[in-house]
């Protein structure tokens, strides 16, 4: 079913739209909430709050990109989750790895706060417009999407010493760029 016709359901109020909507997405916002949670529950849960809070939504926005829409609301809610796991001393995924990664480019303490910060995020977006297109996929793989660098190699094509070489050199071009803004 095309985007536009779900976003339709969504304004109209028609529940079909979770119904579309999990059978169109359930399986990519599933694989983005699993890169950061490592429990079956919580990814279930986490993508239901998804559909929950797209349905709550909506009226108010209407995503040009569906796609990129849910997954934002996925990724959101799955870190949100992670911190309440983490509180209650349980955790896992690929989520401390990454940070553990970014935080050579951004301060330790500031690293999931500063993501939020519209300058660094803009930053950050100028920045991937800079690199190639592999290059800069692999980055958003690792990093948007916290896949394991042995997925991301499996899906290039890759060896997985090469994609965590690229990642160590996009980081030390990321850093280099942020100093450079004044961001560092």
């Amino acid at each position: 079913m095309e985007d536009g016709f779900i976003i339709d359901l969504y304004w109209s109020r028609n529940p079909e739209a979770i119904q579309q909507t999990g059978e169109k997405y359930g399986n990519y916002c599933r694989a983005i909430a699993r890169n950061i949670l490592p429990d079956r529950r919580d990814i279930e849960e986490c993508v239901n709050d998804t559909w929950l809070n797209a349905w709550n939504a909506m009226p108010e926005d209407r995503p040009s990109l569906l796609a990129q829409y849910l997954g934002k609301i996925t990724r959101n809610l799955a870190f949100d989750r992670w911190r309440a796991c983490r509180a209650g001393k349980r955790g896992g995924g690929e989520l401390p790895l990454v940070l553990d990664e970014l935080a050579e480019c951004v301060s330790p303490a500031d690293t999931l706060q500063a993501v939020e910060f519209a300058e660094l995020k803009e930053s950050v977006s100028r920045f991937l417009r800079t690199l190639p297109e592999r290059e800069c996929n692999v980055f958003l793989r690792r990093y948007w999407f916290t896949e394991p660098t042995a997925d991301i190699a499996k899906r290039y094509g890759m060896r997985e010493v090469t994609v965590r070489t690229s990642l160590f050199r996009s980081r030390e071009k990321l850093k280099k760029y942020l100093e450079k803004e004044g961001l560092v």
